[in-house]
């Protein structure tokens, strides 16, 4: 990944790796650039993941939904959910030829 990246970032930003980007203050050095490195890669990975992982997952599962028989129906004078084959609303009574 790094071999592959790293060109890519350099032709962007001009350094290939941001390890040694630093400030001082009050003697002490922040190292700005590998927060930067880091930021970046997970970034890249996280991408790939959605990339190649949870869009495809999506689309089997939202295949498979509509493949999926239906379990319950509407009533047609409550609006409520009701099993395939009931026969007589639980919720108003109206009854189902």
């Amino acid at each position: 990944m790094k071999d592959l990246l790293t060109p890519i970032i350099a032709a962007i930003a001009g350094k290939p790796d941001f390890s040694s980007c630093y400030f001082e203050f009050n003697g002490a050095k922040f190292l700005y650039g590998d927060f930067f490195n880091a930021i970046i890669s997970f970034l890249l990975i996280a991408a790939a993941v959605y990339y190649f992982v949870v869009l495809p997952v999506n689309t089997l599962m939202k295949r498979y939904e509509k493949q999926a028989l239906p379990d319950k129906k509407k009533c047609p004078e409550c609006q409520s959910d009701i099993p395939v084959d009931a026969r007589k609303c639980a919720f108003c009574t109206s009854v189902f030829a």
